[in-house]
């Protein structure tokens, strides 16, 4: 099973990929974490990000791999421990699924992308970048894995 991170924005700060860089690399060979980086879409000065929305909102669908379970982040999305994401994970592994976590850009995600969810995950009720929030889910996706594979890396 691979676990997809599907994400609006490239050309992240140095800090923001060697954080990413450095959970994804941790992560166990069985359960690797795939980014596919989408190209912002273009917002012409005045306009609300609707139009920016949907034109990555399509790059998103297209990068969704076929028979994943798509898990969007979303601040409305459930708030669940470290614990029940690692529930989620193994859920996943049993039914031979593989999750793509979707991060949108700078004016959010497109409802069409959100209306495709199997799941809306909140990572925070507080307002984070996007490019923030790739590394942190890059981290709790490697807690959650220890906590699958019975390591001391998470403690309560």
């Amino acid at each position: 099973m691979k676990l997809h991170l599907i994400a609006v924005g490239h050309k992240m700060p140095a800090w923001i990929t060697a954080g990413y860089v450095d959970y994804a690399r941790r992560m166990p060979p069985d359960l690797p974490l795939v980014l596919a980086e989408i190209r912002p879409g273009h917002r012409a000065a005045g306009e609300d990000g609707a139009r920016a929305r949907q034109l990555e909102a399509e790059r998103i669908l297209a990068a969704l791999p076929a028979g994943c379970v798509p898990v969007v982040l979303d601040e409305r999305g459930a708030q669940v421990t470290t614990r029940e994401l690692a529930t989620w994970l193994s859920g996943w592994m049993q039914e031979g699924v593989s999750p793509a976590f979707v991060i949108g850009g700078a004016d959010g995600l497109d409802d069409s992308v959100k209306a495709r969810a199997g799941k809306l995950l909140g990572l925070s009720r507080l307002t984070l970048p996007h490019a923030v929030a790739r590394v942190l889910l890059a981290e709790q996706l490697y807690r959650a894995a220890c906590i699958i594979k019975g390591h001391p890396y998470h403690r309560d």
